[in-house]
């Protein structure tokens, strides 16, 4: 790892435009929209605009699930944002989420439509609308929402610490790297220790609290979050491993990874989803044989 310069703070901070590395071109230190933008509306009664980073699957996967349970009213159109193109800045966008992150779900459902932004706060929306993945005693209830919000409050340390320096930065900064490195496999400590107990997170139920964790966690275990698995000993994590490839082989999984993702095996690919049936048809594979 290559050290860099000592820096001193100025005593007022200004926004340098090329600092960033490859999301300079994005972040920026303002809010609202940068250009007026319409957002598309399907034909059900929910409307997801995301991208499948961890965050964006954890809906997607749950709206999945939903699905398969028998939930008609949890059909959905899942419109791709492309946050390199700052899609996520344009004027509807930033109607359904002012903190122009993604995702954003759009409920039409109702006599007016009702915006949910943050994706734990979709998540727990779903669940509560649809009576499912969440426990219904007060106990249980309760350990649901404290890992959904361990989550919450964990994964920047992955997201935006650990990945961005390890992987993203356009400096190797040791220091960085090493401090986030050590808050992660401390996070993965407290998982693996917490699924010695327990099949899931909660219990012995699958909830939303897996659901949530698992695109960071479990896909940091299994080897595609930034590729990082080695570098970590994820190996070492053996109930977080378990519990990773318990979720992963559940149908709806599989198919919600594959919704709004554009990176990987173009079969694993599809971009947009505004019925079941795309999964057969309109993968990038399929879109690209004609």
């Amino acid at each position: 790892m290559t050290e860099t310069p000592e820096y001193t703070p100025p005593k007022v901070w200004t926004w340098n435009k090329q600092s960033g590395g490859r999301f300079a071109a994005i972040n920026r230190p303002i809010a609202g929209p940068t250009h007026e933008k319409e957002l598309p509306v399907g034909k059900h009664p929910l409307q997801l605009y995301s991208l499948a980073t961890p965050n964006g699957q954890k809906v997607t996967i749950l709206l999945e699930e939903l699905l398969a349970l028998g939930h008609e009213g949890a059909e959905y159109d899942a419109w791709l944002i492309r946050i390199g193109d700052g899609d996520q800045f344009g004027s509807g966008f930033v109607e359904v989420n002012p903190n122009s992150k993604i995702p954003a779900l759009l409920d039409r459902s109702g006599p007016e439509p009702i915006r949910v932004f943050e994706s734990g706060s979709i998540l727990l929306y779903l669940a509560e609308k649809f009576a499912a993945f969440l426990p219904t005693g007060l106990k249980e209830r309760t350990e649901c929402l404290s890992w959904l919000f361990w989550q919450m409050g964990s994964a920047p340390y992955l997201g935006g610490g650990f990945g961005h320096f390890y992987a993203y930065a356009p400096v190797k900064i040791e220091y960085a790297i090493d401090r986030f490195a050590m808050e992660v496999k401390r996070q993965l400590d407290v998982l693996d220790r917490r699924l010695a107990e327990t099949e899931y997170l909660a219990g012995n139920d699958y909830t939303i609290a897996d659901i949530a964790v698992f695109p960071w966690y479990g896909g940091l275990v299994k080897g595609w979050q930034y590729e990082a698995g080695q570098f970590l000993s994820v190996e070492d994590y053996t109930n977080v491993r378990r519990w990773a490839d318990t979720i992963l082989a559940r149908p709806a999984v599989v198919r919600g990874r594959m919704v709004n993702r554009l990176s990987g095996d173009p079969s694993e690919q599809l971009h947009e989803r505004h019925d079941a049936s795309d999964f057969e048809t309109k993968t990038q594979d399929k879109l690209a044989g004609g």
